[in-house]
């Protein structure tokens, strides 16, 4: 069994996270650590320039207050954290700097730009020092 297992989650999309939440607590032993984690994507500098100054704060409070309630409806071993940054490469960031086991991860039905540019399941995949669970 896995001692910390990351749940990529992208609230902003609508996604339901909670098949990826049940695959992980079948991955869990005891004392097993589960961690969902929404990527705030970064805006570029010239857009971030034009708009009020805490509307970054705003988001970012509203998505860990929707991510700590889904964390706490999903048990006490489940916990919450939003960071900045690139979807795939910051998941695997957060990974290896955290000391993950595993990575649960949701992926759509790829689409021709997908096989071109990559979609951030499969960034995670390819990138990931650790063991990666990919469900549909």
């Amino acid at each position: 069994m896995y001692k910390k297992i990351l749940v990529p989650v992208a609230l902003d999309h609508g996604h339901d996270p909670e098949d990826a939440i049940a695959i992980a607590k079948t991955f869990s032993g005891d004392g097993t650590e589960i961690i969902l984690l929404h990527v705030l994507e970064e805006i570029p500098s010239y857009v971030s320039s034009e708009l009020p100054d805490d509307i970054f704060d705003n988001a970012q409070k509203g998505l860990k207050s929707e991510l700590n309630t889904v964390a706490s409806n999903a048990g006490a071993n489940v916990r919450g954290v939003v960071v900045m940054g690139h979807a795939g490469s910051t998941i695997n960031n957060y990974a290896e700097e955290n000391g993950i086991d595993c990575i649960v991860i949701a992926s759509h039905r790829p689409e021709w730009s997908d096989y071109l540019l990559g979609s951030t399941a499969a960034r995670v995949v390819r990138h990931a020092s650790c063991s990666v669970h990919v469900i549909r």
